[in-house]
């Protein structure tokens, strides 16, 4: 039943689903999450992967839980490798989420402009 959820949901985000005193923080903690700590990113069909260093899962997950609430047509799955190594972020969803993504924090201009993140 939840796959047939998602594939029905809209493609919209839903900004005022996080509280006014805590979007700004949400959008500065996004803004450091992938033009700082990101230290690979890869496009896939239906949205991207991402690789952190392993101290960056409190702000993947505090992220997460935020984001999940404005874009609730959105999947995200967080990996933790063994032996303290990376932890991986995908974001997925219905077709246009990689757009939805790329506007929201920018990512076309990830290639060119240092931010971090760098596509494979």
């Amino acid at each position: 039943m939840a796959a047939t959820a998602a594939l029905t949901q809209p493609l919209a985000c839903v900004p005022g689903a996080i509280a006014p005193e805590e979007r700004e923080a949400h959008f500065a903690l996004a803004q450091r999450l992938f033009a700082e700590f990101a230290q690979a990113r890869e496009p896939l069909s239906d949205g991207y992967r991402f690789q952190f260093p392993p101290d960056a899962i409190t702000a993947i997950a505090q992220f997460v839980a935020n984001e999940s609430k404005c874009c609730p047509f959105m999947q995200f799955d967080i990996s933790v490798a063994a032996d303290s190594g990376p932890v991986s972020l995908r974001m997925t969803g219905p077709e246009g989420t990689r757009a939805v993504l790329d506007a929201e924090f920018g990512l076309n201009a990830c290639s060119t402009n240092g931010c971090g993140c760098h596509g494979s």
